[in-house]
């Protein structure tokens, strides 16, 4: 049952996700940058003050000493900014966590440009890309606060180094208590056969009031939420692409390396069909309140109307070629 009445930032979520697990799993332990007020990590600090670990800011420490807890049989989740946490932390992140594949959680609020007012330097548009890069790595992307609970909950069961990005505002609730999280398969929210939309995180709430605006034209869209860019949910992006022919991105990343350029991967290889990538295009952010950013970096569901708009007319103009 959708709440979408509500809002609730998904850092205020993983904050009580982590108090619900740190009671149930007593080997994990969280570290933190000095950041733990705003990553939330501060309520498991309260409710587990022999588990927590404030690192100071030094997050190429805080990766370090999670890899070590990791060889010491703990589930270490290190949190920070993303900026920092992919940026800062990439060499530990890579030869520590990543290549011996240990069993960490870098779990990264204030991504995108959704971070607002604190500007580019600490709007992390190049996360996705960076993570996903990493072999053995396990991105994720929630969508709404129930998402990064279930999110959070099975990255704590999953074995191997995990990113899960999240955000700053407070954004809609858009699953009920009965959703259910499958790491690595993406959820069909709405069905259509004129062309389908393959959002992730805050951009899922964008493409269904996009769907929304197109079917009062009569358009049907389908919309995918892919929580997991990596793994991608390959068959999913395929019947997609078979069904409707016409495909469109959304993320608020820019759309070098991120869910985009997955998909685009995956349609390459197995279904080429029109693709149009809706994100950050190549620069850097900039400061504004959240609601004026997305216009400005055309992410609001307009754009990705217009985005299907060209991309179903691109697959009516190649007619006759199907995969």
């Amino acid at each position: 049952m959708s709440r979408q009445q509500e809002k609730i930032a998904t850092r205020d979520a993983y904050g009580r996700a982590l108090v619900e697990l740190g009671a149930r799993y007593p080997e994990i332990v969280v570290l933190d940058a000095d950041l733990s007020r705003s990553t939330k990590t501060h309520e498991f600090a309260k409710a587990f003050p022999d588990r927590f670990f404030n690192m100071g800011i030094a997050e190429q420490n805080l990766m370090g000493t999670a890899a070590g807890f990791a060889l010491a049989g703990k589930i270490p989740f290190a949190s920070t900014f993303a900026v920092f946490a992919t940026g800062r932390a990439f060499d530990q992140v890579r030869n520590t966590i990543a290549y011996p594949g240990l069993n960490v959680k870098i779990v990264a609020t204030h991504a995108g440009i959704t971070v607002g007012e604190d500007g580019a330097s600490h709007q992390a548009l190049e996360d996705i890309a960076l993570m996903r890069a990493l072999p053995n790595m396990t991105v994720i992307v929630p969508a709404d606060a129930t998402e990064t609970a279930r999110a959070v909950a099975a990255a704590a069961v999953h074995r191997g180094p995990v990113y899960i990005r999240l955000g700053r505002p407070a954004v809609p609730v858009l699953f009920g208590e009965d959703y259910k999280f499958r790491l690595g398969v993406a959820t069909i929210l709405r069905e259509g056969r004129d062309a389908a939309i393959c959002a992730t995180g805050v951009m899922v709430a964008e493409a269904l009031r996009a769907a929304e605006q197109l079917a009062a034209q009569g358009i049907e869209v389908a919309v995918a939420n892919f929580h997991t860019i990596k793994p991608l949910d390959v068959e999913t992006v395929v019947h997609l692409a078979r069904k409707t022919g016409a495909l469109v991105t959304a993320e608020e990343h820019t759309i070098y390396g991120g869910l985009g350029s997955a998909v685009a991967e995956v349609l390459g290889e197995h279904c080429p069909v029109p693709l149009v990538r809706v994100g950050i295009q190549d620069r850097f952010g900039e400061s504004g309140s959240p609601a004026e950013l997305m216009e400005a970096f055309g992410l609001t569901a307009p754009y990705i109307v217009r985005a299907a708009e060209i991309a179903r007319w691109r697959r009516d103009r190649w007619a006759g070629r199907s995969c």
